[in-house]
């Protein structure tokens, strides 16, 4: 069993940026795929970036490419995501989820960060 702790949520102006983290608990951190999802208010919730378990690669929503980044520390338990340049429509709540497949990466969900961007 793993457990997903985000935090580093909150309110900014557009342009701003916000780093969130995300901790986890057990110590086979590093046999996870690691993944930031976020659901905006009446919208299904979307992939935002994942990084492979030693952080060897990463991919990225199109949407969040260039202004984004992910990383993780195994010594930590911790993934986390750099947020630049952020954008009113980056508004929702970001989840992160851990997962031994390649995809979907879904097994374990943390119980997510509101990001909030105002313009």
């Amino acid at each position: 069993q793993v457990q997903l702790v985000e935090s580093g949520g909150g309110s900014v102006q557009a342009g701003g940026s916000l780093r969130l983290s995300c901790a986890a608990s057990g110590r086979t951190f590093s046999s996870y795929k690691m993944a930031w999802f976020r659901q905006a208010p009446g919208k299904e919730r979307e992939f935002v970036a994942s990084i492979t378990q030693y952080g060897a690669s990463s991919n990225y929503a199109d949407s969040v490419k260039g202004r984004f980044t992910i990383s993780r520390d195994n010594a930590k338990n911790t993934v986390y995501l750099q947020m630049n340049s952020l954008k009113p429509d980056d508004t929702a709540v970001y989840y992160c989820a851990a997962g031994r497949s390649t995809w979907p990466i879904d097994d374990y969900w943390g119980q997510g960060t509101q990001v909030t961007v105002s313009s």
